[in-house]
């Protein structure tokens, strides 16, 4: 005899309906690994003309990260993880400080990418003494030029390039890039294209009577060099083989030669970065206003110029006695 049906009986099959729930809320198995991340962010990087030491720094720091750690994928990372990875270092705050930034900017860019969906690491701030690092002076570039025998290729290469960055401002970055076409002896100018540069901007920067002869035969050595060697480039800083002066971002001939010169000669602000500190306080000095020196140092930023141009408390306090 058939069951009778009643109001009570339910006529659509629900017998599966809390098993495919059931499926539906199992965890995803195609989770992005920090490596795979990685990989994806630094590609984009190249592609969008980002510094190959951008990238190798966004490279190093990642890695830090995960290998410290121990976390394999990107949805594992907090801002817990974050304390734990810097509270792990045994280095200054400063440099703390630098790798924080290298490795928020690499979750921002996840952030963008859609992998990620709360900014957790934006609140992570690490304090630093703000000390204003010194420029190099007249007198420590004069030095350094008289102390170095320029009948050698490598000390009036390296003497060139010296004195290029305290009068020009150019980063170490792009002497490594300079090349002939840059050159404009006619007018005594470098024009520089955005290809070289940082920030992508051309720039026109004029050079003096001294760096004119400097460059001149430097030039000509470089061309002699390549003849001999069988190398073929253009570039305005060689080897004395005839290469390139830099084959990786941390790697680079003449910024080790000028650190060895320091050394040797006690000449404290003979560094790259000071030589272009230097350049900006000189300008100062001689009447140049923030936007200028900015703009010939190829900053986006003013806050970022002001940093470059060291003044102790004595010099404010006699420059503001005028407006009194």
């Amino acid at each position: 005899m058939a069951k009778k049906k009643s109001v009570f009986t339910i006529k659509e099959d629900l017998n599966n309906l809390f098993i495919e729930r059931s499926t539906q809320s199992k965890p995803k198995t195609n989770r992005l690994t920090i490596e795979n991340a990685l990989t994806a962010v630094t590609r984009q990087m190249e592609i969008s003309g980002n510094r190959p030491r951008t990238i190798c720094d966004y490279t190093i720091y990642v890695n830090h990260f995960a290998e410290t750690t121990g976390l394999k994928y990107i949805d594992d990372m907090s801002a817990e993880s974050i304390y734990d990875w810097l509270s792990h270092m045994d280095v200054s705050n400063q440099t703390k400080l630098i790798r924080l930034k290298c490795l928020k900017a690499f979750l921002s860019r996840c952030f963008q990418n859609g992998w990620i969906e709360r900014q957790f690491w934006k609140p992570i701030k690490i304090r630093v003494d703000s000390n204003v690092k010194e420029g190099a002076t007249e007198r420590e570039v004069r030095t350094l030029l008289s102390l170095l025998d320029l009948g050698d290729f490598v000390q009036l290469r390296d003497a060139t390039a010296a004195q290029l960055m305290f009068k020009t401002g150019i980063r170490i970055n792009t002497i490594v890039h300079l090349e002939n076409r840059h050159l404009d002896f006619t007018d005594k100018l470098l024009r520089l294209d955005g290809a070289i540069m940082k920030n992508h901007d051309q720039l026109l920067l004029p050079f003096d009577d001294t760096l004119h002869r400097l460059l001149s035969v430097l030039v000509r050595q470089n061309d002699a060099i390549r003849q001999v060697y069988g190398v073929q480039n253009n570039y305005v800083f060689i080897t004395k083989q005839g290469g390139v002066i830099s084959n990786s971002p941390t790697h680079n001939n003449i910024q080790k030669r000028l650190n060895k010169y320091s050394k040797e000669f006690g000449l404290r602000n003979i560094n790259p970065h000071a030589l272009r500190r230097g350049f900006a306080k000189s300008l100062l000095n001689k009447g140049a206003n923030i936007a200028e020196i900015s703009k010939a140092l190829g900053h986006s930023n003013l806050a970022v110029t002001t940093q470059y141009l060291h003044l102790d408390k004595e010099e404010v306090a006699e420059n503001l006695r005028k407006y009194l």
